[in-house]
């Protein structure tokens, strides 16, 4: 009787170096992927998720921001996992963070996972598929409105026969998500294509390659939404779903005066006081809430203030003092560092996107 072979043992390369043009000015100062979703970086999801799908070893693609990155993930203990740091110079494209990680992945087959992904059902279900079988590569797709600004799969029957960049007349609406998985034969791929048009090494052009050649190719579609947070609305979005699924705990404390209503998160040494915060919600670590109502599907980072205001359905960053709106804050994103101050009549809307250290005085 035929033994069946053990299961693959995966390595994960997470990209973490981009320099995140779409989230200007929030990203000016800071990394992408460390823009907080309900008070967690988004590249902490990533991690995260690559440890529940078995990856314990894992290579962190960095560039400018690398020193913010390897600050904030440190060695992956606190994930169940160990990290590495490879850095990429300029971003030459996904396919040339591959070549750089060579010697990290060691011809293991590995999970490429782009660091702004934001996919709350996870990787599980495909990692331990691909771990399990023969295949020379995996790609996740996701059905998208829009799949012009993708790139999308084209299918011959079930098998993908081509993955084509950003068509204008798209043969699917099944967009490629940034979720990859290879064995060894990518590196083949990965130095046998040309830059493109733009200058990159292109991941698509690799796994055009891998079909040309016979690579056993298979593509899955996952399952819930997914979520490129490259932009305020994405990240919006990604907080509302990241808030549904809340927890709710309280490590600060409420006076007598305030009420917490719904799934609310109060983490360590914040304070709520005379306030109102209705769930889901969270308020970060050493925050004060004074005088003010936070509404639903809100995250308010560490440090902050809010006060004598009305805020919902938005993301507050670091560091940031929001005091004496007569104006609800509504469906935004609001940088670090940002002191944003008004009057004592409330309530209207206001809908912003501030980035870092901005100063904005409502009369």
């Amino acid at each position: 009787m035929a033994v069946a072979a053990p299961p693959r043992v995966l390595k994960g390369l997470v990209l973490s170096g981009g320099t995140g043009t779409r989230l200007r000015p929030f990203t000016y100062t800071g990394a992408k992927q460390l823009v907080p979703v309900a008070n967690k970086p988004v590249l902490f999801y990533a991690l995260e998720d690559l440890v529940r799908a078995g990856v314990r070893e894992i290579g962190v693609i960095v560039g400018d921001t690398r020193e913010e990155v390897m600050a904030a993930v440190g060695d992956g203990s606190r994930f169940g996992a160990r990290v590495s740091y490879i850095y990429q110079e300029q971003p030459q494209g996904i396919a040339h963070a591959i070549i750089l990680a060579r010697d990290f992945l060691g011809g293991d087959p590995f999970v490429l996972y782009l660091g702004d992904n934001f996919l709350p059902e996870g990787i599980c279900e495909f990692a331990q598929r691909f771990g399990g079988d023969s295949a020379n590569c995996q790609v996740l797709l996701s059905a998208v409105p829009n799949p012009q600004d993708f790139g999308v799969a084209d299918f011959d029957g079930g098998r993908l026969r081509r993955v084509v960049e950003k068509p204008s007349d798209p043969p699917s609406d099944l967009a490629v998500i940034g979720i990859y998985m290879f064995d060894d034969s990518v590196q083949e791929a990965v130095q046998a294509i040309r830059p493109s048009r733009r200058g990159e090494l292109e991941i698509t052009d690799a796994i055009q390659h891998l079909l040309d050649h016979g690579a056993a190719v298979r593509a899955d579609v996952v399952r819930g939404p997914w979520i490129d947070t490259g932009r305020a609305e994405d990240i919006l979005l990604a907080n509302r779903l990241a808030l549904e699924r809340l927890e709710p705990g309280v490590q600060g404390s409420s006076d007598g005066r305030s009420r917490l209503e719904g799934r609310v998160v109060l983490e360590e040494g914040s304070r709520v006081e005379n306030s109102f915060v209705r769930g889901p919600a969270i308020i970060g670590r050493e925050t004060r809430v004074v005088n003010s109502y936070v509404g639903p599907f809100t995250s308010v980072y560490h440090h902050c203030l809010i006060e004598n205001s009305e805020l919902a359905e938005s993301v507050v960053l670091e560091h940031t003092t929001i005091r004496c709106l007569d104006r609800r804050i509504e469906d935004s994103l609001i940088g670090r560092n940002v002191c944003l101050r008004g009057g004592r009549r409330r309530p209207r809307v206001y809908r912003l996107a501030l980035g870092d250290f901005c100063r904005v005085d409502m009369p």
